[in-house]
C-alpha cells in the first residue's frame, strides 16, 4: 500500500487525538514531533505510528505530564508511565474482567457486551456499578485506545453500550421532584458524554432530578434550556480531548448566559488540575467533590 495511503492528514489527527493544528504545529517547530512527511500537494501528513503517539502524549497529559518531558520519552518508556498511572481497579474489575471486555471489543459483538455489563449491574446495583466498574472500566478501554490497541470505532461501542445500560437504569429511578434540578450537556465540540451519566447516577441516587440533553449544545441553547427546564444547576463534561485552553473561557461565557442562581458544575478527566473561577462556577475533578457541592447546594437551600 502506498505511503499516503495510510498516513493522515493534519485534520484527520487533530479529530483523532484531539490536539488541535495549532498545537501539533508548536510542537514540531519547540520539540521537532510530531515530524510529519509531506504529501504531492505539499500538505503535512503524518505516519501512522505517530498518530499513535501522539494519541499516547494526549492522554498522559491528561493525567498531568507536561508535554516537553513527554517528549523525551520513548515509547516503552510512554508505555510503562501510562500503566503506572492506570487507577487502581476496585470491585469486580480484575485483570482477568478487563481482558474479558476488551476481548468483546475487538470481537464487535455488542450483544455479548451488554450482557455481561448487565448482569454486573444486576449484581452490583446502580451505585456500586458506577463506582466499581464502570469508571475503572472507561478509564481501562481510554487508555487502551491511547496506546492504539483498540481502535475509535471500538472505543465508541463500549461508550454507547455502557449509555443504553445507564440510561436504561436511570430512567425509573429520576424523580421530577427531585433536587436539585441538574441539566446535563456538553459544550460544542465535546463529543464524549459518558462521564455525564456516571455523575447523573450519584446525583439521582442522592436525590436530584437529571435533565440529559446529550453532548455538544450551543452555548446559548444550553441557556434557553436552563430557563426552560427552571434548572438549578448546568452540569457540563469535559474529556482530555477538548482542548484545555478553552474550558475556562467557555465557562465563563456560559456564566453569562444564566442566571446568577444558576450553579455550573463541570467535571470529568479534562478540568483536573484547573483553578476554580468563582461566581458559582465549580470544578470537580473527582466523584467526592461532586457528592461535596451537591451536600452544599442542599444544605444552603435548607
Amino acid at each position: 500500500m502506498d505511503f499516503y495511503e495510510t498516513a493522515l492528514s493534519i485534520g484527520t489527527v487533530e479529530r483523532e487525538t484531539g490536539l488541535s493544528k495549532d498545537v501539533l504545529r508548536k510542537w514540531e517547530i519547540r520539540y521537532g514531533f510530531p515530524n510529519p512527511d509531506r504529501d504531492t500537494k505539499g500538505e503535512r501528513v503524518y505516519p501512522a505510528e505517530q498518530v499513535a503517539r501522539l494519541r499516547q502524549i494526549k492522554h498522559l497529559m491528561g493525567l498531568g505530564h507536561r508535554p516537553s518531558k513527554l517528549m523525551n520519552l520513548s515509547q516503552s518508556e510512554l508505555s510503562d508511565l501510562a500503566a503506572h498511572k492506570t487507577i487502581p481497579a476496585g470491585g469486580s474489575v480484575t485483570g482477568a474482567f478487563v481482558e474479558e471486555i476488551l476481548t468483546l471489543l475487538r470481537a464487535h459483538d455488542p450483544a455479548s457486551l451488554k450482557g455481561r455489563l448487565g448482569r454486573l449491574l444486576q449484581e452490583q446495583g446502580l451505585r456500586l456499578f458506577v463506582q466499581d466498574t464502570a469508571e475503572p472500566v472507561s478509564i481501562v478501554v481510554g487508555e487502551a485506545w491511547a496506546r492504539g490497541e483498540l481502535q475509535v470505532f471500538e472505543e465508541h461501542l463500549y461508550s454507547e453500550v455502557m449509555h443504553n445500560l445507564l440510561r436504561g437504569t436511570l430512567e425509573p429511578l429520576n424523580s421530577p421532584s427531585g433536587k436539585p434540578r441538574v441539566l446535563m450537556t456538553t459544550v460544542p465540540e465535546e463529543g464524549h458524554s459518558l462521564g455525564l451519566l456516571m455523575a447523573a447516577s450519584s446525583l439521582v441516587l442522592g436525590g436530584a432530578h437529571c435533565i440529559y440533553l446529550g453532548p455538544q449544545m450551543p452555548i446559548d441553547d444550553i441557556g434557553n434550556a436552563a430557563r426552560a427546564h427552571n434548572a438549578n444547576v448546568v452540569a457540563l463534561s469535559f474529556s482530555t480531548a477538548y482542548p484545555r485552553r478553552r474550558v475556562l473561557p467557555v465557562l465563563l461565557e456560559l456564566r453569562q448566559r444564566l442566571s446568577p442562581a444558576v450553579e455550573i458544575w463541570a467535571g470529568g478527566m479534562g478540568v483536573r488540575h484547573l483553578a476554580e473561577p468563582g461566581d458559582g462556577i465549580h470544578i470537580l475533578a473527582t466523584p467526592d467533590q461532586l457528592e461535596s457541592v451537591m451536600s452544599q447546594w442542599i444544605e444552603n437551600k435548607s
